[in-house]
């Protein structure tokens, strides 16, 4: 037998949610099981699943130990590992009590794929130390493997639920640093549909909506080019799964390294150089005022200058203001 009594960062969520946290191997159909047969109950009663949590509600487990330690799962050796073994650091570009803002390197998972990866989550989950039972550490936003820049982790259940709302409210302004093939000479803003294939992880751009597509919003801003290739500052007014990329590739722009959209490969260019550099925190109160109305920047890769003959300094050009003036508005 086994109680747990809920803390502040376990109320909030649906019994059947935390649950799913708490015994992580056990089925859906086992835990739905055990709450009619009154093995697993709320506050001394039965329970239906979809109770939502508060803060002091008491959760029994009428099983055995052995039952228990099945269906709770072991802890990630792979993860502490890597974290012991190679000292894979987490580069925290800010934190509070609540959330982290993390600079993610290329070439790392954002979440798992397969059931042996790891990801950002295990390593940040590793570096937020222990947690109240059924709540685990979390991203609120998610980058492709191979594009680097900021990731917004929660740290509390109020952290990563509030921040995954605001990101969803496009309450959060994002902005990317793109190197593109080719010459772009004015900022302009694109639109168009984008429906995702699944089984070939790619999307695909249609200028009218079509079954199964998302509208979608990109804002580009030309910072330097050099003949050859542009740097572009992207502004995501919608996120959907790859729509920088597509949208550039749809535009004869793709982006440089990026083979799965077109884009050329170079020796000293090993991914899709997509970065997202820059967060924008909206006004906002306690217990976030320490974000309100503030910037925060990702230290631009390497590689981005070794990919074209850019003369300025990246790092003091992005912090300019963007002044917003001159836009060409086109429809793809």
């Amino acid at each position: 037998m086994k109680e747990i009594t809920i803390g502040k960062n376990q109320c909030g969520q649906r019994l059947d949610k935390f649950l799913a946290k708490v015994l992580r191997e056990a089925p859906k159909s086992f835990l739905y099981k055990m709450m009619r047969k009154k093995n697993i109950k709320l506050n001394g009663k039965r329970a239906q699943g979809n109770e939502k949590l508060n803060e002091g509600d008491v959760v029994a487990m009428y099983l055995s130990e052995e039952t228990l330690a099945k269906f709770s799962g072991a802890a990630d050796g792979k993860v502490r590992s890597l974290v012991e073994n190679t000292g894979t650091p987490l580069d925290i570009i800010y934190e509070n009590e609540h959330i982290a803002l993390i600079n993610k390197p290329a070439g790392l998972l954002s979440q798992k794929a397969k059931p042996d990866d790891v990801s950002l989550v295990e390593l940040f989950t590793q570096y937020a130390g222990a947690q109240e039972e059924g709540f685990s550490p979390g991203i609120c936003n998610r980058l492709d493997r191979n594009t680097s820049g900021i990731v917004v982790a929660g740290k509390t259940l109020f952290g990563l639920q509030s921040m995954s709302q605001m990101f969803r409210d496009r309450q959060i302004k994002k902005y990317y640093l793109a190197v593109v093939e080719g010459v772009v000479e004015q900022a302009f803003t694109a639109e168009g549909y984008l429906r995702r294939d699944e089984k070939r992880n790619q999307s695909q751009l249609f200028d009218t909506q079509v079954p199964g597509s998302s509208y979608i919003k990109t804002g580009y801003k030309p910072l330097e080019c050099d003949g050859t290739y542009t740097l572009l500052r992207v502004r995501l007014f919608t996120g959907k799964t790859h729509q920088i990329r597509s949208h550039l590739s749809s535009l004869a722009h793709p982006i440089v390294g990026d083979v799965k959209y077109g884009g050329c490969v170079s020796g000293r260019v090993r991914r899709q150089l997509l970065h997202a550099y820059e967060i924008a925190f909206p006004e906002m109160n306690e217990p976030f005022s320490d974000l309100s109305g503030r910037r925060f920047f990702a230290a631009v890769p390497d590689d981005f200058y070794k990919a074209g003959k850019f003369s300025f300094n990246l790092e003091e050009r992005m912090r300019e203001n963007e002044t917003g003036s001159d836009v060409i508005h086109k429809r793809i």
